[in-house]
This record gives C-alpha cells, sequence and structure tokens, in this order.
C-alpha cells in the first residue's frame, strides 16, 4: 500500500513539474511575440535593433535572475546552489502519512520554479523595449536591463509574490492584495521602468508638431505585429495557466481549464471592445489598436483569471480593450510618445486588471489592490527613473539626432533588417 502511494505522489510530482516547465516554455516564447510586435511596429530602419535588443534582455535577464534576482525575490542560494538536484526520498516523506497527496500542496523541482519565474522576469523587462523604441541607444539599454533584472524586478517580486515586508513597514498580503499572475507585479511594473525612461528620452523627431499636432508614424510591417499578437495570445496560456502552479488532481485541473477559458475570453474581448470604438473615434477599423486591444483583454485578466465566470471575462477584457485606446490617444497629447503602446496596454490596464480582482475575489480589498499599485509603481518608476538619470549623465540615453534620422540599425548594429529596400 505504501509503494502504491509513493507511486501516486511521484506520478503527481512528476506532472505538476512538467506542467511548470512546459508554461515556462510558452511563457518563453513570448519573447519571440514581444520581438515580432515590436519589429512590425517601428519603422524599417530600426528593425535590427529592436531584435537585437530583444534577444540581448532574454539573455541578461536569465543571467541576473540567475546571479541573484531570484534569491532577492525568494530567499536561497545564488547560482541556485543544490537547487536542481532534488531528494526523491525527500520529497516522498515530506508527503508520507497524507490521505490528500499534493492537494492543497506545492511540491515540484526547484529548478521548474527558477524556469517559470525567470522567463516573467524577461517579460517585464520586453516591455520596456518598445516603448523606447527607435531613439535609445543599444547599450543604454541594456545596461538598464542588468538593474531591472538583478535588483528593481525582484526587490518589489519579493514584496508581492515573495511574502516579504516593504522596508519593513507593511506586507501588501496582510492588506488583502492579490495579483495572480502579475497584472500589477509584471506588467505595470514594466511599463513603470518604461514610463521613466520614455520621460527621460523625449519623442521621436517628427512625431510631435510645433503646434501641438500629433504626427502619426506608421509601423514598418503589420503583418508581422499582427503574429507577434497571436503569439503572445498564445503564450499567455502558459504565463496565466502555469501561475496554478499545479495540476495534478482534480481541483487544480479544473483551475487550469478556467483559467485557460477566461485567458482567451478576455483576449477576444479586448479586440472587440479596442476596435468598435477605434471605428466610432477614428471611423475606421484600426488594426494597431485591435492589436493592443486584444494584448489589453489579457492584461487586465492576468490579476485574477480564476474566480470570473467566461461571461465576466469577457466583459474584464473588453474594459481592457476600451481603456487601452483611450489610454493611448491621452498620451499622445501629453506628448508622451511610446511606438508600440506599452505603457497603455501594461501599465494603465496593468492597474485596471488590480483593480477588477474584488469584484470576483471577495477575499481580495479594494484598499489593498490600491496600496499595491502604489507600491509597485512608486518603487519601479522611481529607481528606474535614478538608474535611468545615471545612464544619461554618463554615457547618454539617446542616439544623435543624425543617427535616429538615418536608423539606429546602422547606428548601433552596422547593418539593415531589409538591405535589398535599401538605397544605394
Amino acid at each position: 500500500m505504501e509503494q502504491v502511494a509513493n507511486n501516486v505522489y511521484q506520478l503527481q510530482y512528476a506532472i505538476d513539474t512538467f506542467y511548470f516547465l512546459v508554461c515556462g516554455a510558452l511563457v518563453m516564447w513570448m519573447a519571440a511575440g514581444f520581438a515580432m510586435l515590436e519589429a512590425g511596429l517601428v519603422r524599417a530602419k530600426n528593425t535590427t535593433e529592436i531584435l537585437t535588443k530583444n534577444v540581448a534582455l532574454f539573455a541578461i535577464s536569465c543571467i541576473m535572475y540567475l546571479v541573484c534576482g531570484y534569491s532577492i525575490m525568494y530567499g536561497g542560494e545564488i547560482f541556485l546552489s543544490g537547487i536542481a538536484n532534488v531528494d526523491t526520498a525527500a520529497v516522498l516523506g515530506e508527503f508520507a502519512g497524507r490521505e490528500d497527496g499534493f492537494e492543497g500542496g506545492s511540491i515540484y523541482s526547484g529548478a521548474s520554479d527558477f524556469f517559470f519565474q525567470v522567463v516573467f522576469v524577461a517579460t517585464a523587462m520586453s516591455i520596456v523595449s518598445g516603448a523606447v523604441a527607435e531613439r535609445m541607444k543599444l547599450w543604454a539599454f541594456l545596461a538598464f536591463a542588468v538593474v531591472m533584472t538583478a535588483f528593481i524586478y525582484p526587490m518589489e517580486g519579493n514584496w508581492t509574490w515573495g511574502g516579504g515586508s516593504v522596508f519593513g513597514l507593511y506586507t501588501l498580503g496582510d492588506l488583502g492584495f492579490s495579483d495572480f499572475a502579475g497584472s500589477g507585479i509584471v506588467h505595470m511594473a514594466g511599463a513603470s521602468a518604461a514610463l521613466a525612461g520614455v520621460l527621460l528620452l523625449g519623442a521621436r523627431k517628427g512625431k510631435y508638431g510645433p503646434n501641438g499636432e500629433v504626427n502619426a508614424i506608421p509601423g514598418a510591417n503589420l503583418p508581422l505585429a499582427t503574429l507577434g499578437t497571436f503569439i503572445l495570445w498564445m503564450g499567455w496560456f502558459g504565463f496565466n495557466g502555469g501561475s496554478v502552479l499545479k495540476l495534478g488532481d482534480i481541483a487544480n485541473a479544473n483551475s487550469v481549464a478556467m483559467v485557460f477559458l477566461n485567458t482567451n475570453a478576455a483576449a477576444a474581448g479586448g479586440v472587440v471592445g479596442a476596435l468598435v470604438l477605434a471605428r466610432i473615434m477614428f471611423k475606421k477599423a484600426d488594426l494597431t489598436m485591435a492589436l493592443n486591444g486584444a494584448l489589453a483583454g489579457l492584461v487586465a485578466i492576468t490579476a485574477e483569471p480564476s474566480t470570473p465566470t467566461a461571461l465576466e471575462a469577457t466583459i474584464f477584457g473588453a474594459l481592457g480593450g476600451v481603456l487601452v485606446v483611450l489610454s493611448i490617444v491621452t498620451l499622445d497629447k501629453l506628448k508622451i510618445d511610446d511606438p508600440v503602446g506599452a505603457i497603455s496596454v501594461h501599465g494603465v490596464v496593468g492597474l485596471l486588471g488590480l483593480l477588477l480582482v474584488p469584484v470576483t475575489n471577495s477575499d481580495v480589498s479594494f484598499s489593498g489592490q490600491l496600496i499595491g499599485a502604489a507600491t509597485i509603481f512608486g518603487w519601479v518608476f522611481v529607481t528606474s527613473l535614478i538608474v535611468w538619470g545615471i545612464l544619461k549623465a554618463v554615457i547618454g540615453i539617446r542616439v544623435s539626432e543624425e543617427e535616429e534620422y538615418e536608423g539606429v540599425d546602422l547606428a548601433e548594429c552596422g547593418m539593415d533588417a531589409y538591405p535589398e529596400f535599401t538605397q544605394k
């Protein structure tokens, strides 16, 4: 009988670990989505540089989170010493005598937990990439990525998912704060860092006229941007679904299914909400608004995809789609230049996602969500502003006007993404 129980435990452990790894791989695939989305929404002369940033930031995120980020966020040893090798006997011993198996527990390989967490860090940093596109120096951006992924993100992650107290003053969990998969912890944090950079960086040349008019700067490849959106949509199932943390029992399997359903429903609602409002405001079906609407719906549901009904999730997504259109228009009026709409999608709608949680989750308070949002934004924005300011003073963060005119592909990478179209 004991052997049967051990076999069951080992099977559940294997299922939960494998599920974690697969979901982590799906989230890693979101890096390709961000790369394609951003490459499609920038001008052709800036494509190579934006792709280089996305590849490099992912590598930097993985290394810095390994070196110290994971330790800061959750405690534990640097470089994952001893975490990759699991003592099977110790795991079985922990659950010996339990009648519920892994029901109610969260046990899986520590290495799989790190892998799942590290791709979230890269996602947060990817949000920054698009907002500062077309005019930021590549190496200044990569230097910021080191600090963001090694310290800024892990600190606010420790106060939220890590359960730590904020400078010893208060604990967000005790105040009724909850963020299931990271509307605030990941998305709003990335947008806060992006906003700080954009404010110091300034707008692209020609984006705003002398009389306050907003000049549209179309992206080079909308099919690529659409592909990127669908890749992100797909990857989001790992983002939200993996945050259930388990699969190997009935309750959690049902929870995973509901999270998948609500994630998809919210994205669909976001597309329709954004498209309808764009038709009303601009008299046209704006594809870029529809794409951002899908992402906004996904961000809106990320804070709590397990408790709403599918209809509620669709409505929440539609609210996100409407809000992102209004936010993009408003930021342009304020002359805050965000080429891909990242601040609106991930920041403004990330806040909406946090505020929607208490609507369907009675264990969460509006005051706790507001305090949590203020804590995340305040910490990430202020520290990012300081880091960007230091980089600006030491090495500069913006390319020259001539380099911006020629395109940062040549200035920063020495090659064109589409050389066959280059005038010789």
